[in-house]
């Protein structure tokens, strides 16, 4: 691995080890902890053949051997093979570990670690010193704290305001020193004063002059306005007139040129493009907060852009403000540039697997943007999926399409929220309302053709940047057997859970969904957390018991028809880790329990828990896992209809890492079931027992393939069987018959999460 290595330079092998020297306790504030990771982060420098980007473990130097092997060639092949895969070796001196160590000492000193240093060591292999690792010491002497922290020199307006948030200041005396802190409090001084109305001011309208030489260990602060700005800095403005244009799509409009237009309404000029105003006036002022004669507040203009962004009819806003002269007035101007009016998605995913079972689906959605010019989307989908059975084992023409889903969709969003009680000037958060109506029929070829459809009205209120409160208030669904044959009316005699899952029944109800998603933030690692939880039937059931009926009596009917009832919820957390710039961890982790009563005594087919698919456990197929241990006979053919549960628990964790090009690679580990909460004799063993769930968990692993055009991901991934939960009639924790009885491949768009 070294022959190639030029004389005066030895191969890097990574870190050996990173001591931290000094007492404990001058790590032990937060600050110190920050200062350790930064410091470990700045000597972290991954060697050939890293292993999840590590410093210092190292896999197979696979691609350093194609370097050294290959560096020569003249061969097509062998040159290609080189370019494609060799990797170059990392020497120390491009590692430069004395820099990294001047670095790192630099971050202690930005911690307060004035005392402080960092050394490094490069340690040459004995057996070949052309390889060597890099030893580093760190030393944390006692950090510097606050001694004094003085406000001065600032003009009369903005030192009562720093008087008045004096509470909320960053820098507290005795508090550890830290840059980290001072560009913080900056950062709050200039937040507080642009949301007072001092439009012009900057970060660097601040100061700070710090003296650490008069009392040793101890920082005497100063924090000052700069003198080099300009009287409008240190005044606040207020809002004057306001001047909105609209301009049109370019790749709608083309070249074509269209004349301008305007309306005048007190303080609002409206410019526009063609015959009438492509978007209503109001829709834009009700989503603006910044009004004339109030103090500009750079929040408000925030709250304002974010609005006016969720109207999904704008490819871009600006704000613009102009003073007027001998004034404390800033005018606003407002533009926006409209976005295309109609959107259009397809989606194609395709899933395999060893017992002959294959399953392609497609959705296409159409949306028509800003249809009643106020923000309005209205939204047409249409789904399809079938299944067929590719064995020729099979008999009889029903067996060549085992089952077939059509669906359509159709939705109408308003960039706010219908609720009398409350008014959109008083909603502090950004909302949505979304009305909507939707069908699907289910074919399952030889046994029955079932039809799924419903209306919902439901609220989004955006309370910060990465949190989401779903309400639906109203939904009703109905789903209706249309047909069956006489061999499913045989098995649903003979199961009574499964006869009264797919009865004809209304689904009233109620659910409240919190989301929290950082995936547009900066921070380094991604977080996804949904909560769901749904109640179905106990508005209706009140509603009876105010006519006096038992709340619990069973069979209670609206327009002749039983409805479901029941409570479900739902938890599910998603976290991707990032590695190096191209390389991940991502995890997901999902639990849900459905409880049916009263008007039921089992949960509706359609919200029944099933596992298993593309975007599951990737070696089997979907609903041929569970209940618990429970499995249908190998010639069983409906097994679909009994492998669902009323409690569903699943993990899943993924490495994901580049390949060469756009092409990355992944390697996953699936596992999870789902179980009965309550005993049926018709499944053993699918009951939820905590003496036994463990054994019942379903694992496997993988590798898959991934093409990242940016705007589109295409994935095949390759699953492996290594535990069911049922019995195989092989022993032992490994309880595959053979690999290809627990081999699967999936074919999809996007990640799986």
């Amino acid at each position: 691995m070294t022959r190639h290595i030029p004389a005066d330079e030895q191969l890097y092998t990574g870190i050996k080890h990173i001591e931290f020297m000094g007492k404990k306790e001058y790590a032990s504030t937060p600050e110190g902890a920050t200062a350790i990771e930064e410091v470990k982060a700045a000597l972290a420098c991954p060697p050939n053949a890293s292993i999840a980007g590590s410093s210092s473990l190292r896999g197979i130097p696979i691609g350093l051997w194609l370097y050294n092997d290959l560096y020569e060639s003249n061969n097509k092949i062998g040159h290609w093979i080189f370019n494609t895969f060799a990797q170059s070796p990392v020497l120390i001196s491009k590692v430069n570990p004395e820099l990294r160590a001047r670095v790192a000492t630099n971050v202690l000193s930005y911690y307060g670690y004035f005392n402080g240093r960092a050394s490094a060591n490069i340690i040459t292999n004995k057996r070949n010193s052309k390889k060597a690792a890099v030893a580093y010491e760190i030393t944390l002497n006692e950090p510097y704290r606050y001694d004094s922290i003085a406000y001065l020199n600032f003009p009369k307006g903005i030192d009562s305001l720093l008087t008045a948030t004096k509470e909320s200041s960053l820098l507290k005396k005795g508090a550890q020193f830290s840059v980290m802190n001072l560009n913080g409090e900056r950062e709050r001084i200039n937040n507080m004063l642009r949301n007072n109305g001092y439009y012009y001011c900057q970060t660097n309208y601040i100061k700070f002059l710090a003296d650490t030489i008069n009392s040793p260990g101890k920082v005497s602060l100063r924090i000052e306005p700069n003198k080099d700005f300009t009287a409008k800095v240190e005044r606040p403005w207020k809002i004057g007139n306001t001047t909105l244009q609209i301009t049109g799509n370019r790749q709608a409009g083309g070249a074509r040129r269209v004349k301008n237009d305007t309306i005048r309404r007190r303080n609002l000029t409206y410019i526009y493009n063609g015959s009438k105003p492509p978007v209503k006036a109001g829709a834009i002022l009700s989503n603006t907060f910044l009004r004339k004669g109030q103090l500009y507040s750079q929040e408000r203009q925030q709250l304002s852009l974010q609005r006016l962004t969720l109207l999904n009819i704008f490819n871009s806003v600006n704000f613009a403000f102009t003073p007027r002269e001998d004034s404390d007035t800033i005018d606003m101007r407002i533009t926006a540039q409209l976005d295309k009016p109609y959107d259009f998605t397809f989606e194609l995913n395709a899933t395999s697997k060893s017992n002959s079972q294959i399953g392609p689906g497609t959705k296409i959605s159409l949306s028509r943007n800003n249809i009643f010019r106020g923000g309005e989307t209205f939204k047409l989908s249409l789904q399809g999926s079938y299944e067929w059975q590719t064995d020729k084992r099979m008999q009889g023409k029903q067996s060549v399409i085992n089952s077939w889903e059509i669906g359509a969709d159709a939705s109408l969003s308003f960039p706010r929220l219908f609720l009398p009680i409350v008014h959109r000037r008083y909603l502090r958060f950004p909302a949505t309302t979304l009305i909507r109506l939707y069908a699907d029929q289910m074919n399952r070829s030889g046994f029955f053709r079932m039809v799924h459809f419903g209306g919902e009205i439901s609220y989004r209120i955006f309370e910060k940047r990465n949190t989401t409160h779903s309400v639906t208030p109203f939904r009703l669904t109905y789903d209706m057997l249309q047909s069956t044959t006489t061999k499913f009316d045989s098995i649903a005699a003979n199961n009574r859970s499964i006869a009264n899952s797919f009865r004809n029944q209304f689904i009233p109800a109620m659910q409240y969904t919190y989301t929290y998603d950082n995936a547009k933030s900066h921070h380094r690692h991604k977080s996804w957390v949904e909560l769901s939880a749904t109640s179905s039937g106990n508005i209706t059931s009140l509603f009876f018991m105010a006519f006096g009926k038992d709340w619990n009596k069973k069979n209670k009917e609206i327009f002749n028809n039983p409805y479901a009832q029941f409570a479900k919820l739902t938890v599910e957390t998603r976290q991707l880790y990032r590695l190096t710039t191209k390389s991940h961890i991502a995890t997901r982790f999902f639990i849900g329990a459905i409880k049916s009563y009263g008007n039921s005594s089992t949960a509706p087919y359609s919200e029944q828990f099933y596992i298993g698919g593309a975007n599951s456990l990737r070696a089997f197929t979907v609903r041929s896992i569970g209940p618990g241990s429970y499995h249908p006979k190998e010639d069983s053919r409906y097994s679909y209809l009994d492998e669902t549960g009323t409690f569903k628990m699943e993990a899943n964790v993924e490495y994901r890492f580049p390949l060469f090009g756009d092409i990355y690679g992944a390697l996953f580990v699936d596992a999870g079931n789902v179980w009965l909460l309550e005993k049926d004799n018709s499944r053993p063993g699918g009951e939820f027992r905590f003496d036994s769930f463990a054994k019942q968990i379903a694992l496997n692993t993988g590798a898959g393939i991934r093409y990242d055009l940016e705007f589109l991901v295409l994935r095949l991934d390759f699953g492996i069987a290594i535990h069911a939960p049922y019995d195989t009639g092989k022993k032992g924790y490994y309880n595959i018959p053979s690999f290809g009885k627990g081999f699967a491949w999936h074919f999809a768009i996007g990640y799986p999460f």
